[in-house]
């Protein structure tokens, strides 16, 4: 359950936290269509835990969905954003706003001070 609470004027937001790793906590994080993509995905691997008396999946599934959902705390619409991105990137071969790797290895270079 999410609480909301009033900020005196002029009082930075504190930064977004990640949900705890249980379902109810990240689907309060999610818009409807990832609620409804993260139920779908919820329901298969409780079925195949059941069927293999193994829960190593669920848990692989919640830390899927916790920092998915943090991203979405923290950029809404940023998950179906990156999927239309890498969509367009199959579609045409092409990466359009994408660094070159010389400009990433210079970049790399004065970060560390080289």
């Amino acid at each position: 359950m999410l609480t909301f609470v009033s900020l005196p004027a002029g009082t930075p937001e504190p930064p977004a936290v990640p949900p705890a790793a249980d379902p109810q906590a990240i689907r309060a994080c999610l818009t409807p269509p990832m609620v409804a993509e993260f139920d779908h995905e919820w329901e298969f691997v409780l079925e195949q835990a059941k069927q293999e008396k193994d829960i190593t999946a669920i848990h692989s599934l919640l830390n899927k969905w916790r920092h998915l959902a943090f991203a979405e705390l923290k950029d809404p619409g940023s998950h179906f954003r990156m999927l239309a991105k890498a969509e367009q990137i199959e579609r045409t071969g092409e990466n359009p706003g994408a660094v070159s790797i010389e400009d990433m290895r210079a970049l790399i270079e004065r970060r560390l001070g080289r």
